[in-house]
Order: C-alpha cells, then structure tokens, then sequence
C-alpha cells in the first residue's frame, strides 16, 4: 500500500475522524444496521455511504422520510448513539493518517472537523492515540450547516489561525471531500492507504 504524503504547501491540517484517523466505520454501520433493523428499516452498505458525514440526528430524519417509518428521530438517534459507544473501543487507529498526525505534532497547527458529537469525538481520537494532538475539534453541535457545506473546515482553519488556501484536509467521506473543496482547501481522501472494512462484523 502506498505511503500517505500531506502537500509541501499545506501550512495547517485538516483531518476528519471517522473513518479517517480511527476506522470506527464498521462499529457505526453495525450500530445503524441493528437500530434501523428494530424499525423494520434495511439498513445496507449503500445506503451508509450515502450518509457518511452527515450527523447522527439528520441521518435519523433522514431514514424516518425515506422509509416513512414512525418512530422518535431523538430517541432512535441516542440508542444507535448508544450502541455505537458500547463498542467504539474496538475500532482500530488508521495508521498512515496517525503518522502523518505524529510528525506534525508541534510543527503545524492541526484541528479536526468531524461530523460527530464532541464527545465521541475526543473519545475516538483517544482510542487512536492522538487526542494530545489536538487543541480544537468542530463537530455536529458547532456548526449550522454540515459537510458537503464548508463550515467546519472554515471553523476549523479559523481556530487553527490558518487561512483556508493554506489548509489540507484529510477526508474518507465524499460529503467531507466536497466540504473541503468547498471551502477552498487541498484535499486528499484517505481511503486508498488502508484497508476498508464497512460491512464485515466486528
């Protein structure tokens, strides 16, 4: 597999979480496959990649109108929330992302922008080992508009006082790839330099 490279010009970094620096996209699969299945809802692989990046509660909305299922969007979000923490500590780091993140620990500014709660997000970044990495994460709550808009990453290149011409964002997800562009940043996706595992069980 060939090595990831951040671009010589970038002078802050972007990552996302999910997916990204910690491969959890099999735990939220697994945990809205087995909440939807409750709802009589199908959950499939397909349909996961058409929502990664966008958050846990809007994923919800979006399921109860696709499917025209009755159910509470708040409470289905927090058991598929709920399941997913149960078993997030199973998720294995993304080690080409993790290095990347290691060597420019204290030499570039960095930041993450993710799609996630706040909470799941430092707890992700924590099991991966670089949550002494970061000084700033802009998740679901912190932002109006979510990925493909460029809102987070703009937050987050503002906290990292970088301008957004400057940034590189590393992504997993075509919502996130979108965001980046969006927001006039360099971008790469990840997803060739590790082995993608949506779909198998834990």
């Amino acid at each position: 597999m060939k090595e990831l490279k951040q671009n010589p010009r970038a002078k802050g970094l972007i990552f996302d979480i999910d997916g990204t620096i910690c491969d959890t996209m099999p735990v939220h699969y697994i945990a809205w496959r087995d909440t939807a299945a409750e709802q009589g809802i199908d959950f499939t692989t397909d349909l996961f990649l058409e929502v990664t990046g966008i958050p846990a509660l809007q994923t919800s909305q979006y399921l109860k109108a696709k499917f025209d299922a009755d159910f509470d969007e708040v409470e289905f979000t927090r058991l598929k929330e709920e399941r997913f923490e149960q078993n997030m500590h199973r998720a294995k780091p993304i080690l080409p992302v993790v290095k990347i993140i290691r060597e420019n620990k204290g030499k570039l500014p960095m930041a993450c922008g993710t799609g996630g709660s706040q909470h799941l997000a430092w707890k992700t970044l924590e099991i991966a080992g670089v949550k002494d990495c970061f000084d700033h994460v802009v998740a679901a709550e912190d932002v109006i508009n979510h990925k493909p808009f460029p809102d987070t990453f703009l937050k987050a290149a503002e906290l990292i006082g970088v301008q957004p011409e400057d940034c590189e964002v590393f992504e997993d997800g075509e919502l996130g790839i979108l965001a980046a562009e969006s927001a006039g940043m360099m971008s790469v996706d990840v997803k060739p330099y590790y082995e993608v595992t949506i779909g198998q069980e834990l």
